[in-house]
């Protein structure tokens, strides 16, 4: 299997663009927080012959495809077993204080969503799993097993956006007094019967469910949450960041964690602004920058994408 024919890294040219100032000097630091199948990785180690990579995912399979594929670079490389909210702890241990980039691509990998094995992709029948890191967790079968309906729809709606949350999850836990649901083409067609039929034309059923049940099972918001702020922290002057979200609750998460270290917070009311109330970083991006035209034809899996980025431009207080 030739991964590069298969995987093609989303909006790789204006992530480099944004980074390479930060990491293209020598032993410069580079953290991959979702490595991934590595091709954002091999990109920046193949363009910068002295860049460090630190590379951290939670999943096992992507990380030995990883694994193989940055061997050439082996001696510049640190791979990590870890959900990305340990980043702190996973520097710590490789004697790191600070860092010059750090790059986060969210959500589903390409390779999660084309292993049918995996129950992350709704057109295909396969356990109902969609752990990110299959030797940890609950199970999306775990949580239509044994949520009641006031907590299906409560992360149908929050994490799916699903105006008929209530439909599902009485849907759900009707269906599952009959026989445990444990495929996701089991749940599909669950969620189909519950489909009224005026609204089957108007989007997969299944989309936003899987989506919501995806992001409860890998607790992907609350992990962002605690993810940023470290990562911000551990960012040395001069260093950027650049986040890839790929839904809107991501991206809000994001979006206010840059607007909290890119904004003034001199007392209103002072006549002039106080140094140590400065911004510690300044955006990149004007707002949440989308791929081109010419990207979403190429490879189609860049179409939601929303791009942020920003640079360390003083040391904390």
């Amino acid at each position: 299997m030739d991964i590069r024919k298969i995987h093609t890294p989303v909006s790789l040219e204006r992530c480099m663009e944004l980074l390479a100032p930060a990491v293209s000097a020598p032993g410069a630091v580079l953290v991959d927080a979702t490595l991934g199948l590595g091709g954002h990785a091999e990109a920046f180690l193949s363009t910068f012959d002295e860049l460090r990579l630190v590379g951290i995912d939670r999943d096992a399979q992507a990380l030995d495809i990883a694994r193989e594929r940055l061997a050439p670079f082996n001696a510049r490389c640190a791979l990590v077993h870890a959900v990305f909210d340990d980043l702190a702890e996973v520097l710590t241990s490789l004697n790191l204080s600070a860092v010059n980039g750090f790059l986060f691509d969210l959500g589903v990998s390409s390779m999660q969503l084309d292993r049918s094995d995996r129950g992350f992709a709704y057109a295909q029948d396969a356990p109902l799993d969609m752990r990110m890191d299959q030797s940890a967790g609950m199970t999306a079968a775990d949580v239509v097993a044994t949520y009641d309906v006031d907590s299906l729809i409560s992360i149908f709606r929050r994490y799916g956006d699903e105006k008929l949350a209530p439909r599902y999850a009485r849907a759900i836990v009707a269906a599952r007094e009959i026989a445990p649901i444990s495929s996701s083409g089991q749940l599909v067609a669950i969620l189909q019967e519950a489909t009224p039929a005026a609204l089957m034309n108007a989007g997969h059923p299944a989309k936003r469910v899987f989506q919501a049940l995806r992001v409860e099972v890998n607790e992907e918001l609350s992990v962002l949450h605690r993810a940023i702020p470290d990562a911000l922290e551990l960012t040395a002057v001069g260093g950027r960041m650049v986040v890839m979200s790929y839904q809107s609750l991501e991206d809000r998460i994001v979006k206010a964690e840059f607007a909290a270290v890119t904004t003034d917070t001199t007392p209103v009311g002072m006549p002039v602004s106080l140094a140590s109330s400065a911004p510690t970083f300044r955006l990149l991006t004007r707002g949440a920058e989308l791929a081109t035209d010419e990207e979403k034809e190429r490879n189609p899996r860049a179409t939601p994408v929303r791009i942020r980025a920003v640079e360390r431009v003083r040391a904390a207080a």
